[in-house]
């Protein structure tokens, strides 16, 4: 004779175990949806900076809070060395979709590729931040003043001997995310001071120099 007690609480349990199932495959399904229109939300918004686009972008006019100004071509870099200062300024694109804030920057007086990025605490703040629109031209600005003498001397011990510059600018989108180093290279050519970007560090997601990569030849 069957024993239907035992049959039901069988098939109860199978008939939960088969809804428990269905629940977390369309938990797990949900939260991937979620996550994928999460990071089309933030590509939307994320800024990308490069180098302007020489000779096609317009010169950009940087004021400084001592009261120079400079006119910056596009696609160059300007160091100004006055003594008790040194001026510097650089012409940028954004290339991504949303709009670029630089919040702050970081010299490295010798050229070394190989050199690792510097943590987002040890990048000097910018006075006032710096918008560059997605899609256009804008400028960043920096300026190297009495406590900055060892600094200074490395920079003018690299223009005396024509080496190149390393610029590294920390920058997020207008919400404060999705920060971003960049680094940019300056060098003399053809008897003007140009820039170019050379690497992107995002330090909120995935890094993509890593995974065991061989470190890049000088």
């Amino acid at each position: 004779m069957a024993d239907w007690v035992t049959i039901s609480s069988l098939a109860t349990a199978g008939g939960t175990l088969v809804l428990a199932a269905a629940t977390f495959a369309s938990v797990r399904s949900a939260n991937r949806a979620a996550r994928v229109a999460e990071r089309s939300l933030l590509l939307g918004i994320r800024p990308v900076l490069a180098s302007s686009r020489l000779d096609e972008d317009p010169a950009e006019e940087v004021t400084f809070g001592t009261g120079r100004a400079f006119t910056v071509p596009a696609g160059t870099a300007l160091i100004e060395d006055e003594g008790d200062a040194i001026y510097l300024a650089m012409t940028v694109r954004n290339v991504g979709a949303g709009i670029g804030v630089i919040h702050g920057w970081y010299l490295h007086a010798d050229w070394d590729p190989r050199t690792p990025r510097p943590e987002p605490e040890s990048f000097r703040r910018q006075t006032r931040d710096l918008y560059v629109p997605s899609g256009d031209s804008s400028f960043w600005q920096g300026g190297l003043y009495e406590a900055d003498e060892a600094l200074k001397a490395g920079v003018r011990r690299a223009l005396a001997t024509e080496e190149r510059l390393m610029i590294d600018l920390l920058y997020g989108d207008h919400e404060g995310g999705q920060r971003t180093i960049s680094r940019f290279v300056i060098g003399e050519r053809d008897d003007q001071l140009l820039s170019g970007v050379v690497r992107h560090w995002s330090l909120e997601g995935i890094d993509p120099h890593g995974g065991g990569l061989p470190a890049p030849r000088p």
